[in-house]
């Protein structure tokens, strides 16, 4: 007697119109790589963040912030997590790009059934999870230095969002382009530092001479910062409406940006 089972027949997987398990499993790969990592990823750029605010907190210690009846430290704390959630979310995706290219497993989420826009959302969602936590760990760590509690929570957490969206983008725009971690060390040195550190970080703009003034307003990440300190302190260097529409249309841009790049396959299919 014949006692072979037959194999069921080789079908086509079918997707709807989003491959949700694919692009849930991109997202965890995403968090797990640098959640394995997470004294480098996640508790390292708490000791920068308290080193800067010893140092600035001792230096300018006293007084309130320009046009704030908070203290100095309560600003400078904003500008500090405002940073950790900028560079944190840039590096997450920046790096996860030239690591694969490096290493040569690019191929890993190139191959799988994901669009373009998957890879993009997935991409950026792993390293807005990167900012948001390390942010998050960030205002933690200097609670016993300034007082944290926000004044407008939500317009904090809008602008939280769209910085990590933002530098999330720009990360992977950025790693898409990289052929080597130099190319990456060059963008951060020469564009993402300057802009963070001239932006408002550590001070008000109202102190600056004209016209430095008004070019610092020009600078995107200055809406970011300045957005973000008003949630926790009240007050803010520049109209709160525009900054929120620059920043909101500057996220969806540079999300667009990263669509219309790794749909063409740019530097990673050739």
């Amino acid at each position: 007697m014949d006692t072979r089972v037959d194999a069921p027949p080789l079908t086509t997987r079918r997707y709807g119109a989003v491959n949700w398990l694919g692009l849930q499993t991109l997202i965890w790969r995403e968090v797990r790589r640098f959640l394995k990592v997470g004294a480098q990823t996640v508790f390292a750029p708490l000791i920068q963040t308290l080193l800067f605010m010893m140092v600035f907190g001792l230096v300018l210690r006293g007084g309130n912030w320009p046009g704030s009846e908070r203290a100095y430290a309560d600003g400078l704390a904003a500008g500090l997590v405002m940073m950790s959630i900028l560079s944190n979310a840039f590096q997450n995706s920046s790096s996860s790009l030239v690591i694969a290219k490096v290493q040569g497993n690019a191929v890993d989420f190139l191959m799988p059934p994901l669009s373009a826009l998957e890879l993009t959302i997935a991409f950026i969602v792993g390293a807005a999870a990167r900012g948001l936590l390390v942010g998050f760990a960030s205002l933690i760590a200097v609670a016993w230095l300034a007082n944290i509690v926000p004044a407008h929570p939500l317009i904090a957490l809008y602008y939280a969002l769209v910085a990590s969206i933002i530098f999330g983008a720009i990360g992977l725009l950025g790693g898409v382009w990289a052929d080597k971690f130099d190319h990456l060390a060059a963008v951060t040195n020469f564009i993402i530092v300057p802009l963070t550190f001239l932006s408002g970080t550590f001070y008000s703009t109202e102190v600056l001479p004209e016209p430095l003034r008004t070019l610092s307003h020009y600078n995107p990440v200055f809406s970011l910062i300045d957005g973000f300190r008003y949630g926790f302190i009240g007050a803010a260097d520049a109209p709160l409406a525009l900054g929120a529409a620059l920043t909101g249309a500057l996220a969806i841009a540079l999300t667009w940006a990263c669509w219309a790049m790794l749909k063409s396959g740019y530097r990673l299919r050739s």
